[in-house]
């Protein structure tokens, strides 16, 4: 039965559905459970508003938990009723747990397993839910990152679910392996560490003292695990967001207690332990590569890794140190506490072969339900000329390319409000069938 309940300014209400594991065989397969959240401007809650379904960045992106109507969310309030989806293995979506996992078998028949949580079957889980506890009535798409790449899965499978969509830095490649991804994405990656020495050159020097602690051994983090120089590259992640160079500057800034140097702060210890534990989403860890692959592209074979091996930039002996972007690397889950579980069905899914495609190329150039989507010419994460020559080829996609924000535009910046002018100015959704 559905919960309802109001937070400040937002009246809520809480679905969950039963879904198959495996929608290509519905029948013969073990069932999970879908959760979604519906939002509403409380003074509206009666209406019959139009309905917009929010396909959440990732993988392994549960939806988000308002406050109140704020951001983006508010700005949607205005003119939907808005669903927010924890796609399958997230938030209250019958979430991938260790302890679960393990009881699956062998690392095979947990990667089999995890294979089930792609866009495609994420795609059929919104469609269940749309028919299911929306009458059937299409919806705009709001696809953020990686649910933008949901969202061309949804209008290779599914267009009839939708009327408009959205898409916020998240046009992938539509035939782009792994590797060609992080071969586009690493080049980024080094520009923004510039971009950062610039800003903070100050930072430099004790960049390089870090690594050089942490190279000598037996820095241990809060949780126990050591403290390689290598994880602690990966912060570099958030320099693919607007204020990540602030936020690293100041984790940087408070590494050793004496201008001098000496042990490593308890402050820096615990902050980047948190920053880097994936404790809250090893989803995103484990299905990472997979999100690329397709019956053309072979295994992933950890792809990044890859990249980064032939690069000696990203060494972790080079000065000066090189932060790490949205990469997953395998050693990760041996040297991660969180991840040790997933190391087995991590390496499986590396080496599979038999992936099903997630978009189909035809459908998509013929494709009719118009499509809004912000192209960030920066963006660090998602390669913008993949992003347009993926707009290229679908049909009713419209390009906005802008400098003006990084990944986190949606939810810092006025991108969506933007976006919906420009939909209605070319004539607003597709019309509801009669």
């Amino acid at each position: 039965m559905p919960i309802s309940y109001s937070l400040p300014g937002v009246h809520v209400t809480d679905h969950s559905v039963d879904v198959p594991l495996d929608w290509s065989q519905p029948d013969g397969s073990p069932a999970i459970s879908v959760f979604a959240r519906e939002l509403v401007d409380p003074a509206r809650r009666t209406e019959d508003l139009p309905l917009l379904v929010f396909l959440q960045g990732g993988p392994g992106g549960k939806g988000p938990r308002p406050t109140g109507p704020d951001g983006w969310v508010g700005a949607a309030l205005e003119r939907f009723r808005v669903i927010l989806l924890d796609q399958r293995g997230t938030g209250r979506s019958t979430p991938v747990r260790a302890s679960a996992l393990r009881a699956l078998g062998t690392a095979q028949q947990q990667a089999e397993y995890l294979s089930h949580f792609r866009a495609d079957n994420i795609v059929h889980d919104a469609e269940h839910v749309r028919q299911t506890l929306f009458e059937g009535r299409r919806w705009t798409s709001l696809g953020q990152s990686y649910g933008g790449f949901i969202t061309m899965t949804y209008l290779s499978f599914a267009p009839e679910g939708l009327n408009a969509s959205l898409v916020t830095g998240g046009l992938p490649g539509l035939t782009a392996s792994a590797r060609e991804v992080y071969e586009r994405t690493q080049p980024r990656v080094a520009a923004k560490n510039e971009r950062f020495r610039a800003r903070y050159p100050h930072a430099v020097k004790t960049l390089g003292q870090i690594a050089d602690r942490l190279a000598s051994g037996g820095v241990t983090e809060p949780g126990g695990d050591v403290l390689t120089t290598r994880r602690f590259q990966t912060l570099g992640m958030d320099f693919g967001m607007k204020p990540g160079f602030e936020r690293v500057h100041w984790i940087v800034d408070e590494a050793f207690d004496s201008p001098h140097g000496g042990p490593l702060s308890d402050t820096f210890l615990a902050t980047v332990a948190a920053e880097t534990s994936f404790a809250t989403n090893p989803l995103y860890a484990v299905l990472h590569e997979s999100i690329y692959a397709q019956s053309h592209t072979g295994p992933t074979a950890w792809a990044a890794q890859s990249v980064r091996d032939s690069d000696p930039a990203f060494a972790e002996t080079a000065r000066p140190l090189l932060l790490t972007g949205e990469m997953i690397y395998p050693w990760m889950f041996s040297e991660i506490r969180a991840l040790r579980p997933f190391e087995g069905a991590a390496h499986a899914l590396a080496e599979r072969q038999d992936w099903r495609d997630l978009y189909d190329l035809h459908r998509l150039a013929e494709n009719e339900v118009p499509v809004e989507a912000a192209v960030y010419f920066d963006d660090m994460f998602v390669d913008a000329s993949l992003s347009l020559e993926t707009a290229a080829h679908v049909g009713n996609v419209e390009p906005w390319v802008t400098n003006e924000f990084e990944h986190d535009g949606l939810r810092l910046g006025d991108v969506l409000p933007k976006l919906l002018d420009r939909l209605d100015a070319r004539g607003g959704p597709l019309p509801s069938p009669r």
